[in-house]
């Protein structure tokens, strides 16, 4: 049977972040490597999917990469009451044959970056200007992003300046009651271990 023959099939999965849930395909949405992040309608004029989804009064934020849709929502409505309804939604949208990005947001990365070929260029990281830029680079993707996926998030580079990392977090990351874990837990500690000489502090910036 071919791929394209397969129906689209979701499933709900939760996330760290109680206002966002993960809903996973059994087929890629994008190509491996790329992502997504909206967080109002007149962002998504080149994603017909999230348009749509900001219809539903309770979605405040929608972030798209490989095979799952992170949606966050508003506090004033639970899981229980809602997530069906998205599941069933995005799931005949899909098999319907309907447009899930006609274009990707702009990406910060130059093709013709030094690190590792094996890093997409629609990682949305900042691009190097050195190699301790590519080093960080290279430790969130492999270290960091496997993990950070699975929850439904994504955590890219923005710029170092003077031993201080700025990231920035999207998907279910951004406004994770456990980011903060992530992010000195995680990221800093195996940043700071890894480089001990360039790393001295990481901080999360606002999208």
């Amino acid at each position: 049977m071919n791929l394209q023959d397969i129906p689209y099939i979701i499933y709900a999965e939760e996330t760290p972040n109680p206002s966002s849930i993960k809903f996973v395909a059994n087929k890629l949405l994008l190509v491996s490597g790329a992502s997504a992040e909206y967080l109002k309608i007149n962002e998504a004029s080149e994603a017909p999917i999230a348009q749509k989804l900001f219809q539903f009064p309770f979605v405040k934020s929608i972030f798209i990469s490989s095979n799952y849709i992170t949606i966050t929502k508003i506090d004033s409505v639970i899981w229980e009451e809602i997530r069906d309804e998205l599941r069933v939604f995005i799931t005949e949208y899909l098999n319907n044959g309907n447009v899930i990005i006609q274009k990707l947001p702009e990406q910060n990365v130059s093709k013709d970056s030094s690190f590792k070929e094996t890093v997409s260029i629609n990682t949305q990281h900042s691009a190097p200007i050195n190699e301790v830029e590519n080093k960080i680079i290279e430790v969130l993707e492999q270290y960091i992003r496997p993990a950070v996926e699975q929850d439904g998030g994504l955590i890219t580079f923005k710029q170092l300046k003077d031993g201080i990392v700025t990231v920035q977090m999207r998907g279910s990351c951004s406004g994770c009651p456990s980011s903060t874990m992530t992010l000195k837990a995680g990221i800093e500690a195996l940043l700071k271990r890894l480089l001990p000489n360039d790393v001295k502090e990481v901080v999360s910036e606002a999208l």
